[in-house]
């Protein structure tokens, strides 16, 4: 369930608590962030600007409307949008606890 401002907790958090990379809190910020806290509390953002801005943006590429990058939501541990786009939590875990940040690339 998304909320209308796209901030969202997620009601599954102490189910899988357990898992460090399970994102427990997205929302969207100006300029293509992201910011996301996980469930044993790591917290900073992520930049989607390279990636949804890019020729090779792919399904990401309807990201860059602004509307549709603030419904952003989490399913299950991973931030998700409506039109079915989503992140792997784990990678973006690894980067953000180590970096504060992470930036995913076109492929």
């Amino acid at each position: 369930m998304r909320d209308e401002q796209g901030a969202k907790e997620d009601p599954s958090a102490g189910v899988m608590a357990r898992v460090p990379w399970h994102v427990v809190e997205a929302r969207p910020l100006p300029g293509h962030l992201l910011y996301v806290r996980f469930a044993d509390g790591v917290s900073g953002e992520v930049d989607m600007s390279t990636l949804v801005l890019s020729p090779r943006a792919g399904v990401f590429a309807a990201l860059a409307d602004a509307e549709i990058f603030a419904r952003v939501g989490l399913e299950d541990g991973a931030v998700t949008w409506p039109n079915g786009v989503d992140l792997a939590p784990d990678a973006m875990y690894d980067a953000i606890k180590s970096f504060g940040r992470w930036t995913p690339r076109p492929v």
